[in-house]
């Protein structure tokens, strides 16, 4: 059979502007790579098809003729996924559809009641790789769809859900797909090529505002470190990549073993690796030495789940007050030339103005070397959203358009959603401030920080200055609203008729 995976065009801004880095979507290239040989298996990362998605679709779709489409998809592209899944039903009447990923996992039985139920012919809940392997092979004769876990199928028009599967044995789990069976290239973050792998799956951690623990339960599971630099060899050697992100959801868990993986990344010797993870603040500021040697096998840079400066709103989220643990593992970070890019989230019951202003302030005082803030969202099934809702501060429970993160869809006890969208957006502008490069990332990246800090930020910021004395704060954040809200509009998959092939 011919089987085509799509990942969603639709992005959020992170750090800077959205077009500055995309990145290849693990998750399709992952079940991919785990579907039997005989069958011809195609990836389509939309990210990198922005301009035209329905005219791509439609000539590479109507090229390839698959019986199969696999699409992934998270709870605020989901949205697009169900016009997507009718451009290729008017292209392709016969052709399979199945939904996969964060949304179909968290919400099945919701989509199993929808108006667009009728598109979609299977759903694959939780980790999709044994799951769709043995749903292709039951779609070519050699399997019972009755028989495969986490998978909801159809039967006289209704969704039949099997029961989830084990988790899986990661330690089988073939390497993705990165050969020329990936239609779509260019991946980058700023003007490097990058591509994305894992060393593990899930967290431990109780972070009431993540829906991660549906995907895999409450529980962490590692690759074998072979695999991990088996992986390393094809993104560096085959693909002359770089620059590799790192996706496990909180890579630190274990120091021990992140150790002797770091030891492992050092004796093969990669030149001029660099390597993007995700970890949290504890597990960073108790194990200096695990800080070290990630910056020795090639770390360059660190996502840090900060969150906030208030101990009550840590609280809240269900982390503990980890700001003595922030300062840490921002310092032992720096302390070894590591850059950190800063999470925080804004919104909570209790934040007032002055609550935003000290969380800006905060990141300042940690010289944090990127910030990440976001608004907090009250995304499906999650523990935080069922206390807001219950609580009446979500003022969007349903359009999940919205739920990417930039978007206020909760009040607060003191601010409306459209005061707290508009707050957190100017004092990001007022006590942020526009992206200075340090240090760290200059030494690491001297030609897109140089054309960064003498071209692009001069010129964007002549004309941000000059509209906002022409219209003020309020006239410039009506725009960039306006433009925001046009991101992840694709026009071209509401038309009704086709497109020349």
């Amino acid at each position: 059979m011919k089987i085509v995976l799509i990942s969603m065009p639709d992005v959020a801004p992170i750090i800077i502007h959205e077009a500055a880095i995309h990145m290849p979507n693990l998750g399709v290239a992952s079940i991919g790579g785990n579907i039997d040989p005989r069958h011809e298996v195609f990836i389509i990362d939309l990210i990198r098809k922005r301009r035209g998605v329905g005219r791509y679709l439609t000539r590479t779709l109507g090229k390839i003729r698959p019986d199969v489409v696999g699409l992934s998809t998270m709870t605020w592209q989901y949205d697009t996924c169900t016009k997507i899944i009718r451009l290729i039903k008017r292209l392709l009447p016969d052709v399979k559809i199945v939904i996969g990923g964060y949304h179909p996992t968290l919400m099945y039985e919701e989509i199993s009641t929808s108006p667009e139920s009728e598109l979609i012919d299977f759903m694959v809940r939780g980790e999709g790789e044994e799951s769709c392997r043995r749903l292709m092979n039951a779609l070519a004769g050699d399997d019972r769809i009755e028989d495969i876990p986490s998978l909801s199928y159809k039967q006289e028009g209704a969704f039949i859900h099997n029961p989830r599967g084990e988790l899986l044995d990661l330690s089988r789990v073939k390497l993705p797909i990165r050969d020329k069976r990936r239609l779509t290239w260019g991946y980058h973050v700023m003007n490097n090529k990058i591509d994305v792998m894992e060393t593990s799956r899930g967290c431990t951690r109780s972070c009431n505002f993540c829906s991660i623990r549906h995907m895999y339960g409450k529980c962490f599971r590692t690759f074998p470190i072979e695999r991990v630099l088996a992986d390393i060899d094809e993104i560096y050697y085959k693909r002359k990549t770089r620059w590799v992100f790192v996706a496990d959801d909180n890579l630190v868990l274990d120091p021990d073993r992140v150790i002797r993986l770091c030891d492992a990344i050092i004796e093969k010797n990669y030149k001029r690796l660099c390597i993007v993870i995700q970890a949290d603040c504890i597990s960073m500021s108790r194990h200096p030495e695990m800080v070290e040697k990630m910056a020795l096998a090639g770390v360059k840079s660190v996502f840090l789940g900060i969150e906030n400066a208030s101990p009550k709103n840590l609280k809240a989220a269900g982390k503990g007050d980890i700001t003595q643990a922030t300062v840490k593992a921002v310092e032992h970070c720096h302390r070894y030339g590591i850059m950190v890019i800063g999470g925080l989230i804004i919104g909570f019951p209790d934040d007032d103005e002055s609550s935003i202003i000290q969380n800006y302030e905060f990141f300042n005082t940690l010289d944090i070397d990127a910030a990440y803030p976001q608004i907090l969202t009250p995304y499906p099934k999650t523990e935080i959203r069922r206390k807001l809702m219950d609580d009446g501060f979500v003022t969007n429970p349903y359009d999940y358009r919205w739920y990417n993160g930039i978007w206020a869809n909760v009040k607060t006890k003191h601010l409306t959603a459209e005061q707290l969208q508009y707050l957190f957006w100017y004092h990001r502008q007022t006590v942020l401030g526009w992206w200075n490069p340090s240090e760290r990332a200059r030494k690491d990246g001297k030609l897109w920080t140089s054309i960064w800090r003498f071209l692009f930020k001069p010129v964007l910021r002549y004309f941000f200055d000059r509209t906002t004395r022409k219209i003020g704060w309020e006239g410039r954040y009506k725009e960039e609203i306006r433009r925001l809200r046009r991101m992840n509009v694709f026009d071209d998959l509401n038309r009704k008729g086709g497109f020349r092939r």
